[in-house]
């Protein structure tokens, strides 16, 4: 017979609580600062001295009042719920009371506080059971100071048991990053304490300063990147779109639209995402480790959206690399159950295919082509009169008005036929699929073209080079993923030497393989777009080299691409342009190579000195 069932004791109770809130020096850090943002503040400061187990956490928020410190430990005490209900309603980050009194268990707390309405603080020391032990006044500026001592002495196994000390301010140092992404506003100060005899000293470790968005925390967290890398969208519901600045066109639509942006709360907005990218052409990671997902305030983990993430990136990034992306997710309170996880990283949400397929989109909308992606700096017409200017003087003889690719075949049979009287293969938009209508946000002028390579464009804030092989490799690959065709051939093209694995990859890409003899087969449906290519055979062997139907489509995209080396026309470079302006991902080709590179006409400006003032008779 088995021994008898028991009531466990309540300090048993509290603390196998204790150690599931509490389970490292993270943590710590965690459950204070979010405390800190819940009473307003707007600057945090963190002191760790490892060696004593001890952390420090000071804030300029609301403070607490005597009578609210005296239960501020107690189990299960906050200000934040009072009932049931409340569980689905919640706006803070904060709200089970159990923090303080896991580390009065685990620790030696001590809490200084001073409302901004109260001429002196107070300071309280607490037992182990969370009461008040001591308390006194103290001089102290308005805000809170929570000092978290000896941390684990009741559970010495779990101090052995914690990683290094480095992993340990690795994983302290993720906790500040994530909270100052989900809350930009906030100045974080955090020092390393140390300790010489009886004397105390701290020294500088990191510090990262607020500010109204997020797109200027992230290059203080990656020093690698600018905030000129970063794009920031934001997607509002149907029902806060009125009360926002996006084009009701855009809202009504439900596609997110490109606006500056704005220091957010999630009582702010009731339902909406912001999300923060690294443009692909730009920055990009070696390691999945910058796919970051917040609900309301906190970081949590949700695979489901980081897939989507991963997926709305598809194709634009070099092999082996990761994008850069941060979702901040505003919900209602009422689609969100955060009792899943004790430290609140796993949650409950409702709709998420939905929130999934918002995130693509927007996705795919930041990565395309717009004029609020380039700043505009008021110098279009300076740069008009600069190129205005050259070709007069230089006898370059550009024509200034370019024929629209769409427009009647009169001016364009000319350029074609002066093309093929120079041996050159004119550019022509592909037939086989609708023509994509030019981005209006975007205004590209094909100018010239340098070392029959690149497309030299006029735009409103400077001069874009495009490179076209990559370029129409990237529409070329769009329109494959958007049909890709097999047709049948007169004479079959016979191919030889091919493994198991190579014939089985052409009858998965649908075409029609028959073995026709020892070592040989004949492949009688192709592609649409090899079938008149004289390197047809070549490109088959090729395509049965991959694994899958993308790198066929990726293949077969950059054999049919315009080569470098080709000569163009004027209104061949603008049709190309137009159509690289309409892609969905057109910064990077379908490899991850950057497509353009942008010289902006500040630049430009800097360079030759035009904020010197030297005389009227000395330029513009």
């Amino acid at each position: 017979m088995g021994s008898q069932i028991q009531t466990l004791p309540d300090d048993v109770v509290h603390l196998m609580a204790a150690g599931e809130v509490i389970d490292s020096l993270a943590a710590v850090v965690r459950e204070l600062a979010e405390n800190a943002i819940d009473a307003g503040a707007t600057r945090i400061t963190i002191t760790l001295w490892l060696e004593q187990w001890r952390i420090q956490v000071a804030d300029n928020g609301a403070g607490i009042t005597l009578e609210n410190l005296q239960r501020a430990a107690l189990p299960h005490s906050t200000n934040k719920i009072w009932g049931s209900a409340d569980l689905w309603n919640i706006a803070s980050l904060g709200f089970r009371g159990e923090a303080l009194h896991s580390l009065a268990q685990l620790s030696e707390l001590e809490i200084s506080s001073r409302p901004g309405t109260v001429a002196d603080g107070m300071h309280v020391r607490y037992s182990p059971q969370g009461h008040p032990v001591q308390t006194r006044v103290t001089a102290i500026a308005p805000g809170t100071i929570v000092t978290v001592s000896n941390l684990f002495h009741s559970l010495p196994s779990r101090r052995q048991s914690l990683p290094p000390a480095g992993q340990q301010l690795r994983l302290v140092q993720l906790v500040v990053q994530h909270l100052a992404l989900c809350h930009p506003q906030v100045t974080w100060q955090v020092y390393r304490g140390e300790v010489n005899g009886s004397a105390t000293a701290r020294r500088d470790w990191f510090c990262l300063w607020g500010s109204p968005q997020a797109q200027a925390i992230l290059p203080q967290i990656l020093r690698t990147i600018e905030a000129g890398d970063l794009q920031t969208v934001c997607w509002p519901s149907a029902t806060t779109a009125a009360s926002t600045s996006i084009a009701p066109s855009l809202a009504e639509s439900g596609m997110p639209a490109i606006a500056a942006p704005t220091a957010t709360t999630p009582s702010q907005i009731a339902q909406g995402l912001e999300i923060l990218l690294g443009l692909p052409h730009r920055c990009h990671r070696r390691r999945p480790d910058w796919i970051k997902v917040a609900v309301n305030g906190r970081v949590v983990r949700c695979p489901e959206v980081e897939q989507a993430v991963f997926s709305a990136f598809h194709r634009t990034l070099p092999r082996d690399r990761h994008p850069i992306c941060f979702v901040h997710l505003h919900l209602s309170p009422r689609d969100i159950d955060w009792n899943r996880h004790p430290a609140k990283a796993e949650v409950y949400l409702q709709d998420m295919d939905g929130w999934r397929g918002r995130v693509v989109s927007a996705i795919h909308h930041a990565l395309q082509l717009h004029t609020a992606s380039q700043p505009d700096l008021g110098y279009g017409s300076r740069v008009n009169q600069l190129l205005q200017a050259s070709e007069k003087e230089g006898g370059y003889n550009a024509q200034r008005r370019v024929q629209s690719w769409r427009e009647g075949s009169s001016s364009t049979s000319v350029d074609e036929d002066e093309a093929q009287d120079r041996g050159d293969r004119p550019f022509k938009h592909s037939t086989d699929s609708p023509d994509p209508s030019p981005n209006p946000m975007l205004s590209l002028r094909a100018i010239a073209q340098l070392h029959h390579m690149y497309i030299v464009a006029e735009h409103p804030t400077g001069l874009w080079l495009i490179e076209q092989h990559i370029a129409h490799e990237r529409v070329l690959y769009e329109q494959l993923c958007d049909r890709w065709q097999l047709v049948p051939i007169d004479s079959p093209i016979m191919l030889t030497q091919l493994s198991g694995a190579q014939v089985e990859q052409l009858q998965r890409l649908g075409m029609t393989v028959d073995e026709f003899g020892d070592q040989l087969w004949a492949v009688r449906t192709v592609p649409a777009a090899l079938r008149q290519r004289d390197d047809c055979a070549d490109a088959l062997r090729e395509l049965s080299l991959g694994d899958d139907l993308d790198s066929a489509l990726v293949a077969t995209a950059c054999r049919t691409a315009l080569r470098n080396g080709t000569p163009l026309a004027l209104s061949e470079m603008q049709a190309l342009l137009h159509q690289w302006q309409a892609t969905r991902h057109p910064y990077t080709c379908p490899h991850g190579r950057p497509i353009c590179l942008s010289l902006e006409e500040s630049s430009l400006s800097r360079y030759f000195r035009r904020h010197w003032v030297i005389g009227k008779s000395h330029g513009i």
